[in-house]
């Protein structure tokens, strides 16, 4: 009976993953650029602390961001780890707004201990997400007064990753770890130009691609013991950057009342992944006190991508076709604190953890789509807070299973150029989000001896 309950837990959890994982959980134009809006692969335990992560390891948490982490699995248990999020988002282009709700899935991660100093991670993430639809207003086309034309975008898709990892610690203060994992995702963008005329030409052209591709993440941490049972932890990860597998397709299909045309290129072996790397410190103090910095930086830059913009060769002819510099590195540094007044006290309240934190980041997407004219880099920044709060199970033997509870604003401010108004404009983005994880921990390796 108890195998049983097992499995229909584990099967559970995955079928809830699943389902959520269809969820795709933003409506923004910015999704438009690049391979859509990242996620920020935080857990519960971190959300409303910024993301920060490199320098954390718990033996009650799951943190994939830096895999040296596993190793400090606790020897008895099975963490389960899932996440969801709801937000409400308010955009700004110009004159127009709009507001928009999501639901969407964080993770879904469980980790138990092999052998002493060796952890194990499965985890299921999404990587971005891309859904947009916005239109331009109608105006005249020149030198004809009597017809006007309007352009409208729209883009759906998503890249997500499941991930293996292993954590080991090589010895009492120094842990290696490796998460190998698989990505495969696709998407389409589409512009319609229209115009009010049956004679006039009408356009629309697609871009789509279906992607996949392995990913290859190591870390390392060191913890430093210090006086009054405080103790330093460093951490630092890479991700291996490399070739993606998948094509770049774009359609283009022109429509009069006298004709109909429509040509397709395919770009084979179009995109890439960025060498990225990240460097935190987190420092303890008394089981009380837990406060973190991280760094990351992702070269973006160096990755070939294929664009919608036309770019000139060196003959004078427009070309359709990989570039690098079409996207932006990616520097984000973020930062937390949580408190815990008495962990063991029988006061719900002051066994709680209470956290606060913040990031900000250069983004990686660049929306200027006319190379000729120099615009600010995108930025986004955020603050949170929230609490992790311990439920009491009935059996004793068990450890307390953990609701994390996170309330965060975002914004983002990206400046493009308008080719209709011809000068610089911003999107502005602000989105309010509510998260909610579930960490449960089951003990299932603890020897019972009978006397």
């Amino acid at each position: 009976m108890n195998n049983i309950r097992k499995s229909i837990f584990i099967c559970t959890l995955l079928a809830i993953s699943a389902l959520a994982n269809a969820q795709n959980g933003v409506n923004s134009p910015y999704s438009r650029y690049g391979l859509g809006l990242l996620s920020d692969r935080a857990m519960g335990f971190n959300k409303a602390m910024g993301g920060v992560a490199l320098g954390f390891r718990d033996g009650q948490e799951i943190n994939t961001a830096n895999p040296a982490s596993y190793s400090a699995t606790d020897s008895l248990t099975a963490l389960f780890d899932l996440g969801l999020t709801l937000q409400n988002g308010n955009f700004k282009m110009g004159s127009l707004t709009q507001n928009a709700r999501n639901s969407s899935f964080d993770y879904f991660a469980y980790a138990f201990r092999a052998t002493k100093g060796l952890g194990i991670t499965l985890s299921l993430q999404p990587f971005s997400k891309i859904n947009y639809e916005f239109a331009s207003e109608k105006r005249t086309i020149e030198n004809n007064t009597s017809i006007t034309d309007s352009y409208t975008y729209t883009g759906t898709g998503a890249l997500r990753q499941i991930m293996l990892g292993a954590g080991w610690q090589i010895f009492r203060p120094f842990s290696i770890g490796i998460n190998v994992g698989y990505m495969w995702g696709e998407y389409e963008h589409n512009m319609t130009n229209s115009t009010s005329s049956s004679t006039a030409y009408s356009m629309r052209r697609t871009y789509s691609a279906t992607l996949s591709t392995y990913t290859l993440d190591a870390g390392v941490q060191y913890t430093i013991d210090l006086p009054k049972n405080n103790r330093l932890t460093i951490g630092a990860t890479y991700s291996f950057g490399h070739d993606m597998w998948g094509d770049a397709v774009r359609k283009t299909a022109t429509v009069s009342s006298t004709m109909e045309a429509s040509t397709e290129v395919i770009l084979e072996d179009a995109f890439q992944l960025p060498h990225s790397f990240g460097l935190g410190v987190t420092f303890y103090s008394n089981n009380k006190l837990r406060a973190g910095i991280d760094a990351t930086w992702e070269r973006w830059s160096k990755v070939h991508f294929p664009t919608s913009q036309n770019y000139e060769d060196k003959e004078g002819a427009s070309e359709w076709t990989p570039h690098t510099g079409i996207l932006n590195d990616r520097l984000k540094f973020s930062g937390g604190v949580e408190f815990t007044p008495d962990y063991e006290s029988s006061s719900f309240l002051k066994r709680s953890r209470y956290k606060l934190g913040g990031y900000f980041s250069r983004s990686y997407a660049n929306a200027n789509e006319t190379p000729s004219v120099s615009l600010k880099k995108p930025v986004e920044f955020g603050i949170s807070g929230g609490v992790t709060i311990p439920i009491r199970n009935r059996n004793l033997f068990y450890s307390a299973p953990k609701l994390n509870i996170t309330l965060s604003w975002v914004h983002t401010n990206i400046p493009y150029y308008s080719n209709q108004n011809s000068r610089s404009e911003t999107l502005r983005e602000n989105y309010l989000r509510l998260s909610v994880g579930l960490t449960l921990s089951e003990r299932w390796f603890y020897k019972w001896k009978v006397q």
